[in-house]
């Protein structure tokens, strides 16, 4: 798998006018009549860290195939994704999430092949810029059973279906880059 690191247009400004509501990326003209949304950023205006999976594997024909996920909120397809875990590396807590979302076990690789900024909505309406790194996972066992499986959807996607399905372009062109032969 090819490393990428997102520089494209979902790269968002990191501070707001109040009352100002960029038109965030991947979400649309819903969103940005949205009055009441606002870009919270951490302390030191930088974007909140996340780490996340990209689960993959050979399927029968020996190409490879992404496994994407429904988010539990607005059920956008996205990875496995999550804050970081005091005692855990980050490759670690990737792994983890894959397991909590999708009940996956498998190789995940110790370095990030890219990152991605998003928007994460809260539930009071505030939008939290989050950069997530994302880890490559080799799937070896999905499970039938595990924590979140009445909350999400998954589903396999070809790399041009998973990099269609995903609103945020940063992450469909790190699943286009890491999924070129």
């Amino acid at each position: 798998m090819r490393s990428v690191t997102d520089r494209g247009p979902d790269h968002l400004p990191h501070r707001t006018r109040p009352g100002h509501v960029p038109a965030p990326v991947g979400f649309g003209a819903e969103s940005a009549l949205r009055a009441l949304v606002v870009m919270v950023l951490d302390d030191d205006n930088e974007p909140r860290r996340q780490v996340g999976a990209l689960p993959f594997r050979l399927g029968r024909d020996g190409k490879p195939k992404i496994l994407l996920v429904t988010s539990r909120e607005s059920r956008r397809w996205v990875i496995p994704k999550g804050w970081p875990m005091k005692g855990r590396k980050p490759f670690q807590a990737a792994a983890r999430e894959a397991y909590e979302e999708a009940g996956l076990r498998g190789a995940v690789g110790k370095r990030p092949i890219g990152h991605y900024l998003y928007q994460k909505r809260l539930k009071n309406l505030d939008a939290v810029l989050c950069q997530v790194k994302v880890f490559p996972l080799k799937v070896r066992k999905q499970l039938k059973h595990f924590p979140e499986e009445h909350q999400r959807e998954l589903r396999w996607f070809t790399p041009a279906e998973a990099a269609e399905a995903v609103s945020e372009p940063g992450l469909a062109a790190i699943i286009r880059a890491a999924c070129r032969t």
